[in-house]
């Protein structure tokens, strides 16, 4: 049974803040420090650009570090791009872009190599070959690791020595990005942002630019438990669509089927559970210990995580519990393999080396984001996306395991060519409109939070995400003079995806990769199509059907 959906309408169109009272500049603004936007810098700086690298926390502190997983690359003789595209696809149900694809599998075994060159060291075995091993939905060993489960803090490491090394890259930490500028013509010519605990708390600076780089990472916080760090609060993708950038397949949000359970009371970042235990040998439990997985998929613990989570939510509904249980006790060298997740487990009082591992989905990836074409650029000319804050059409319904670092480095070598050849003459950018709407009281953020957990999470249906449209439209309509500064930032940012994303959700009738509808258990080709999402002059939000392979707008 479906419910009425309430539209929308009041979103902001500019966060209410102070004008700028500084400001640098440089060729390129790269917005975020993780594997997208530390190679986007890199890349451009081979171009002669001057970069300076927007972030909001410690360039080393973003969401890459926390990736335990590896990155997918066909290196196996015996491996075939074709192979790598084809489990990404089905993994994807329908909604991946094949040349988005194509350019994943084809080039990023060379841009791998590249992170090697720039100091990545990756497991290898005592002949010194890389090591390979197989994730959910992988029919291969193809994943490469550093440290065992550790691989975003290498990655995260090599990236930002080779920064660090490079005088032509400025960086701003501690910066919370604010809305983009522009030109006379409507181009991107920079941002405005607030560097949290430099002079007031509501100060403003600015970057000016000839393009900016949007790599902000993801939007778990929208969720009251994530595996994302405590940044990850949508920034980029709200900034995008008050700039008018389409944003598209933001209903795809995959829930990890295994984040540690830590109570009811848990909130914030979760402790993840990596998928490579399962690839490993780890198995699912139900509560009177009989393995699960294997009525539900041919793969088992190793199919698409979709459908693990979703397996492991109806286990939860059936029994009437919290969470399921995973047994690793018989992973070969778990303490030295694992690490990570051996001292997660441990500082919750769990021992995985004797104690199943208590584990429940959480909001972990947004397959959708800010549309772009195959070079990062956004529908805003100058405006470029890269990383999990984009759509490049890579994922489809379900992001594959491993794809999302790999997808990093494949679409930041695009847009450092694309930067190299079409930089325009710089131009000065535009005065400013004033916010026309204010912002969200910090106090109703836990409301939000609570709304899309319970409405719009693993599990939804059409009465639920009726609820969740009019709670998030009664936060639209609160918006007021609120005092401006980090908090009410982040609190509107939240809303504007929020509302965004469950819009999104309630249109779209049918289950499809990691979008789950009991009212529509079906897969409906119908709706093999993108819902792209744009937030009007007026503050509402419109969604438009986008077939599988059509360019938003055309030829960008």
């Amino acid at each position: 049974m479906t419910s009425a959906v309430a539209r929308v309408v009041g979103l902001p169109s500019r966060l209410a803040a102070p004008a700028p009272g500084w400001e640098l500049a440089a060729d390129v603004c790269v917005v975020g420090s993780g594997v997208a936007g530390l190679c986007v810098a890199l890349h451009a700086r081979a171009a002669g650009l001057s970069v300076a690298v927007v972030t909001k926390v410690l360039v080393d502190d973003g969401s890459t570090r926390w990736a335990q997983g590896g990155i997918a690359a066909v290196l196996d003789p015996a491996d075939t791009p074709e192979a790598h595209a084809r489990d990404t696809q089905v993994a994807g149900v329908g909604l991946c872009e094949p040349a988005a694809v194509d350019a994943l599998v084809h080039e990023g075994p060379e841009r791998l190599r590249q992170l090697i060159g720039w100091g990545a060291a990756f497991d290898r075995d005592p002949s010194g070959h890389l090591l390979l091993t197989r994730e959910g939905g992988h029919s291969a060993r193809r994943i490469v690791h550093a440290g065992g489960d550790a691989t975003g803090a290498e990655v995260q490491r090599a990236l930002v020595s080779a920064v660090h090394a490079d005088p032509g890259i400025t960086l701003v930490e501690h910066a919370m990005v604010l809305d983009l500028l522009r030109d006379a013509d409507g181009r991107a010519a920079g941002v405005t942002l607030h560097v949290l605990g430099e002079g007031s708390s509501d100060g403003v600076g600015a970057v000016r630019a000839r393009a900016v780089v949007l790599a902000t990472g993801g939007m778990g916080q929208v969720y009251a438990a994530t595996t994302n760090p405590s940044v990850s609060t949508g920034d980029g993708v709200a900034l995008g669509l008050r700039a008018g950038a389409v944003a598209t397949d933001l209903e795809f949000v995959q829930f990890h089927p295994t984040s540690l359970y830590r109570g009811p009371g848990a909130r914030g970042q979760q402790p993840l559970v990596s998928e490579a235990l399962r690839g490993e040998g780890a198995v699912l439990l139900d509560g009177a210990g009989r393995r699960f997985m294997n009525d539900v998929h041919p793969m088992a613990e190793l199919a698409p995580r979709d459908v693990v989570a979703k397996a492991i939510t109806r286990v939860q509904l059936r029994d009437e519990v919290p969470n399921v249980w995973l047994d690793a006790r018989f992973v070969p060298d778990l303490v030295d393999r694992f690490p990570t997740i051996v001292a997660s487990c441990r500082a919750a009082g769990i021992d995985p080396v004797t104690e199943l591992i208590p584990v429940t989905p959480a909001a972990h990836y947004a397959s959708g984001g800010l549309a772009t074409d195959l070079a990062g650029r956004t529908t805003v000319p100058g405006l470029y996306a890269c990383g999990e804050v984009a759509c490049t059409g890579v994922h489809g319904a379900n992001r594959l395991a491993s794809n999302s670092l790999l997808e990093g480095l494949v679409f930041a070598a695009r847009i450092g060519d694309s930067l190299a050849r079409e930089l325009p003459t710089p131009e000065p950018a535009a005065a400013q409109e004033p916010a026309t709407t204010g912002l969200l009281d910090p106090t109703g953020r836990e409301r939000l939070t609570g709304t899309m957990s319970r409405h719009v999470g693993a599990l939804r249906s059409g009465t639920g995400l009726g609820q969740a449209t009019a709670d998030l439209a009664a936060l639209v309509d609160a918006l007021g003079p609120v005092r401006p500064g980090v908090e009410s930032w982040e609190a509107t940012d939240l809303l504007t995806v929020a509302a965004a994303l469950a819009t999104a959700a309630a249109a779209r009738e049918e289950t499809r990769g990691c979008h789950w509808r009991e009212d529509h258990p079906g897969t409906d080709d119908a709706w093999r199509v993108h819902l792209d999402v744009r937030l009007g002059d007026d503050g509402a939000l419109h969604l438009t059907r986008r077939p599988v392979g059509t360019p938003v707008g055309g030829d960008w």
